[in-house]
């Protein structure tokens, strides 16, 4: 069953219109009504599932992980469906282990019982990802670098991350001081997009035309509005229309010199 079906078949079973849900969530009925219908062109962003989630009652990040799986590309999903159903036998395969204190004779009938796969060999050990830095990403404002301009995976450096899997992460180069103490001008920062956001992140942030980029902390505020708050508290928190915005990207690594 698909995102939108899943979130109608709870709106119905809870006996809600689409006017009372978007009366509460503060998105419209037609937008809502796309969802639903699955004929939505832009998918719905996390802050609407977290709203969903919370006046349908679904659990926590349920409509999340439905959203980001069905996002997947079909090559990638198939192999992490796969690895999951996996793994679920291989930990009830430990719970029974554990349950009924099994005798070291009997783990092969207990293992051709739980039909896992015991042939495959281990992962290969990988060096890391290589991540490009693309550009130097103003702290203090926003800056006119356009960093659009640079394909993705391609720059003129590069540094090694290797507990990172995101084909598309990217790292800047920080410039000015307003994102003090915690981030000094010089330090290089790794940003994923696969990286859910949440209100207090420290984010990449680009904007809609002109198509400037800067870096702060992120605020999620009510009417779609966006609070970017420097850590250096000589610069004053800015406040912009969620519209203005076309790329949040979560800070996941920091190199510093020593």
């Amino acid at each position: 069953m698909s995102l939108g079906h899943i979130i109608r078949k709870k709106r119905e079973e809870l006996n809600l219109t689409l006017d009372e849900v978007s009366s509460h969530i503060g998105f419209s009925k037609p937008y809502l009504s796309t969802i639903e219908t699955c004929k939505v062109n832009n998918p719905p962003g996390d802050k609407l599932l977290r709203k969903l989630e919370k006046i349908l009652k679904f659990k926590s990040g349920l409509l999340l992980h439905i959203a980001h799986m069905e996002s997947m590309p079909s090559d990638i999903r198939k192999k992490y469906e796969s690895s999951e159903a996996e793994n679920q036998k291989w930990r009830q395969f430990v719970k029974n282990l554990m349950s009924k204190k099994t005798k070291v004779t009997n783990l092969n009938k207990l293992l051709a019982k739980s039909e896992l796969d015991t042939k495959k060999g281990l992962a290969p050990l990988s060096a890391g990802l290589m991540v490009p830095i693309i550009n130097k990403v103003s702290a203090g404002y926003p800056t006119d670098f356009n960093d659009l301009d640079y394909p993705v995976g391609i720059a003129d450096d590069y540094v090694r991350c290797p507990d990172l899997h995101d084909p598309n992460t990217f790292a800047v180069r920080v410039v000015g001081d307003s994102m003090e103490p915690k981030f000094h001008e010089g330090d290089i920062v790794v940003f994923s997009p696969a990286t859910e956001v949440h209100s207090g992140d420290d984010c990449f942030i680009r904007f809609e035309m002109p198509h400037e980029t800067t870096f702060k902390r992120v605020f999620f505020e009510p009417d779609d509005k966006i609070r970017l708050q420097p850590r250096n508290e000589k610069y004053p928190p800015t406040v912009v229309g969620g519209k203005r915005i076309n790329g949040l990207y979560r800070a996941v690594i920091k190199y510093e010199k020593l």
